[in-house]
C-alpha cells in the first residue's frame, strides 16, 4: 500500500496502525475497509487469491456469483473468523497482517468493529429475544442490564419486533429470528455489518421482512457487504456489486452498470443462468 505510514501499536503487537499526518485540505477519504492481496487456502486448494477491496463508510456492497466462489469465505476472513494465509485486512485504523498470528487481544478489537449476520440465526433457545440481544452487551460493553434492555428493546422496535421481547426464539419465525439476530449485531454498535446469505434459509415471503431491515439499514448509511442471492437487492439497495467466481473477483462497479451491462464474460453467464432458472 503506496503513500501509508504504519507503525506497530506495541512492543512484539501484530496490529499495525495507520499513521496519522496532519490533515490536508481536499484529501480523499480513506476507505473504511481495505483488503489488499487477500488469500486463503485448504490444504492444496486454493479459496481466495488475489482478493483487493475497498469500502467507503456508509456504503453497501453486494456480492454475488456462483456457489464456491469463495464468497462466504471472504467475509469470514475479513474478521477473522477465517484466518487468511496472506495479505492485509484494515478497519477503520487497525490492520492486521496475515504474516503475522493475530493475538486473541488483536482479534477481539478487530471483531469488535464488526457485526456479523449468518444464513442460521444462532440464537441461544432457552433465552427470550430480549436476552439474546443483551447479553452480549452485558459481557462485551459493560453495560448494566438496565442499559443493556434499554437499547434491546429500541433495536426490537427498530426491526418490528417490539412486541417479542419476551417470546422464547421457538415461538418466532424464521424471518423474525433472523431479525433479532440482526438486532443483535447492531447492540454492539459496529462500524461494518457483514451479511452471508441471510435470507437463503428463508420462504419469500419471510425473505422480505429481513430484505426490509436490511434496506432501512443502508439508508441510514451503515457500512455493509452482502453476500446474497437477492439480485434485486444487489441492483437496488447496493452501491456496487462485486462478482466472484474460483475465488477471485472478475468484475465490480456501479450496481446497475454491472448488473444492467456486465463486462466480463463469466459475469454475463452468471446473470444469465440466474434469469433463466
Amino acid at each position: 500500500m503506496t503513500d501509508r505510514g504504519y507503525e506497530k501499536s506495541g512492543a512484539g503487537a501484530n496490529v499495525v496502525r495507520l499513521v496519522e499526518g496532519p490533515a490536508i485540505a481536499g484529501a480523499p477519504k480513506r476507505p473504511l475497509i481495505q483488503l489488499d492481496n487477500l488469500s486463503k487456502r485448504y490444504g492444496g486448494h486454493t479459496v481466495l487469491e488475489g482478493i483487493d477491496l475497498e469500502v467507503m463508510s456508509g456504503e453497501v456492497v453486494a456480492i454475488i456469483g456462483p456457489s464456491g466462489s469463495g464468497k462466504s469465505t471472504l467475509l469470514r476472513c475479513i474478521n477473522y473468523l477465517e484466518p487468511p494465509d496472506g495479505g492485509l485486512v484494515t478497519i477503520g485504523d487497525i490492520t492486521l497482517s496475515a504474516a503475522i498470528p493475530a493475538s486473541s487481544t488483536e482479534l477481539a478489537r478487530l471483531r469488535r468493529s464488526v457485526g456479523m449476520v449468518f444464513q442460521s440465526f444462532n440464537l441461544f433457545p432457552h433465552m427470550t429475544v430480549l436476552r439474546n440481544i443483551s447479553l452480549a452487551q452485558e459481557r462485551v460493553l459493560g453495560r448494566s442490564r438496565k442499559e443493556a434492555e434499554e437499547r434491546s428493546m429500541q433495536l426490537l422496535k427498530r426491526v418490528g419486533l417490539g412486541d417479542k421481547a419476551g417470546q422464547y426464539p421457538a415461538r418466532c419465525s424464521g424471518g423474525q429470528q433472523q431479525r433479532v439476530a440482526i438486532a443483535r449485531s447492531l447492540a454492539l454498535d459496529p462500524q461494518v455489518m457483514l451479511f452471508d446469505e441471510p435470507t437463503s434459509a428463508l420462504d419469500p415471503e419471510l425473505g422480505l421482512e429481513v430484505l426490509a431491515v436490511m434496506r432501512e439499514l443502508a439508508e441510514t448509511g451503515m457500512t455493509m457487504i452482502v453476500v446474497t442471492h437477492e439480485m434485486s437487492f444487489a441492483e437496488n439497495v447496493s452501491d456496487t456489486v462485486m462478482i466472484m467466481a474460483d475465488g477471485r473477483i472478475v468484475e465490480k462497479g456501479p450496481s446497475t452498470e454491472v448488473m444492467r451491462n456486465p463486462q466480463h464474460e463469466r459475469t454475463k453467464r452468471f446473470l444469465r443462468a440466474v434469469h433463466d432458472r
